[in-house]
């Protein structure tokens, strides 16, 4: 099955990662693959590890017809047999150079994030016609798209995001080597948030809630894992000096990490402050690593999360209810570990990589003829 992939993005977040493992299952199902990405892009540096066929394009909105007509030729010449993107607005691109040639080839669209714009004016029916099957991350995003795009419901997928779980896995030697790296205590309880350094991923409420806890605990230590996005190093550097100004003394800001897995194994509690979260990548992550998780009642993570069973689910945006959610974890190791088994078995069951994979796949095969 011969393949062209799309996600013309400037950041790295879970869109981004989930193109990249995506690419990564269907290379081990035989299928061949060619990228289209922004030239320099994050996504750009680590497909070029993929051994796959790679055209980068420029993100200026100056090249935008040259990219169309570099974009018509590339589908003209390779016969390729589906197209898949991961950007809805990658569509403007795809659409046009699929009319210029009047191509039939099947097009698929992952829905990833949410709109609070309305989108079925002439030309989105235009667009979203064009579109074979729409893949939709979590409930709350097939809902979304469902009411701001002119598409029918036949046309969309539930289809959540895939985790590796035998990549993401409690490991022992993991946690031995993480808790050495960060010089973690025996007697210090670990607790830690991943996500990158953007509004609204709740790295306040973090902050708030450390603050609060360390009046009530002394053998405590804090992880936050990752960076500042595209553009946001000016957010990243308020919440570190929102720690400074809390005199946080235990509290370690670790950066990007090529491998978060020694840092999550280390952890004793894993909180998912996030406001608004189409699915909840680095939730789901955490869970499959055997993690208690406490998290925000919001969007996708009510897809994943179950409370009072998988995690404990507090008010969105309160850090009091996070604060008093966490102590309950603290004081109950029998909690924890209940926790952490159940949120694996859920991962397992529900989010399993291949499985995810195999499904899209088979989605393929069934448009195949249709061009």
């Amino acid at each position: 099955m011969k393949i062209l992939y799309s996600c013309l993005s400037k950041s790295w977040g879970g869109m981004e990662m989930i193109t990249i493992t995506s690419i990564k299952k269907l290379l081990e199902r035989k299928c061949e693959i060619t990228l289209i990405c922004v030239k320099d892009s994050r996504i750009h540096i680590e497909a070029n590890n993929l051994g796959i066929i790679i055209y980068p394009l420029s993100a200026s909105k100056f090249q935008y017809f040259v990219n169309i007509f570099i974009l018509n030729n590339l589908i003209k010449e390779n016969k390729f047999d589906l197209i898949h993107t991961y950007a809805s607005k990658d569509l403007w691109l795809i659409v046009p150079a699929l009319k210029l040639i009047r191509s039939k080839i099947p097009l698929f669209l992952t829905k990833h994030v949410g709109s609070f714009i309305i989108k079925k004016d002439f030309l989105h029916k235009i667009i979203y016609k064009r579109v074979t099957k729409l893949f939709a991350i979590s409930n709350i995003i097939k809902q979304n798209l469902l009411d701001t795009c002119p598409v029918d419901e036949s046309k969309v997928i539930l289809l959540h995001n895939g985790i590796d779980t035998n990549y993401y896995a409690p490991n022992e030697d993991k946690l031995i080597e993480g808790r050495k790296k960060w010089e973690i205590k025996k007697n210090e309880l670990v607790i830690g948030m991943m996500g990158r350094f953007s509004p609204g991923k709740g790295h306040e409420e973090f902050l708030e809630a450390v603050v609060e806890l360390n009046k009530r605990h002394d053998h405590l230590k804090f992880i936050v894992i990752g960076e500042a996005s595209r553009g946001e190093d000016d957010f990243a550097l308020r919440i570190r000096s929102l720690a400074e100004k809390n005199k946080i003394n235990n509290l370690i800001f670790t950066g990007y990490l090529k491998d978060v897995r020694e840092t999550l194994a280390a952890l004793d509690i894993f909180i998912f402050p996030s406001h608004a979260e189409a699915f909840g990548l680095a939730l789901a992550e955490a869970m499959a690593m055997g993690l208690p998780t406490v998290c925000s009642n919001s969007d996708g993570v009510l897809d994943i999360a179950v409370d009072n069973e998988t995690s404990y689910l507090f008010e969105n945006k309160n850090s009091k209810d996070l604060t008093e959610k966490i102590e309950f974890l603290i004081n109950s190791k029998d909690k924890r570990k209940s926790f952490g088994q159940k949120g694996r078995e859920r991962i397992i069951n529900n989010f399993n990589l291949d499985s995810k994979a195999d499904m899209v796949v088979k989605i393929y095969g069934e448009h195949l003829n249709e061009s």
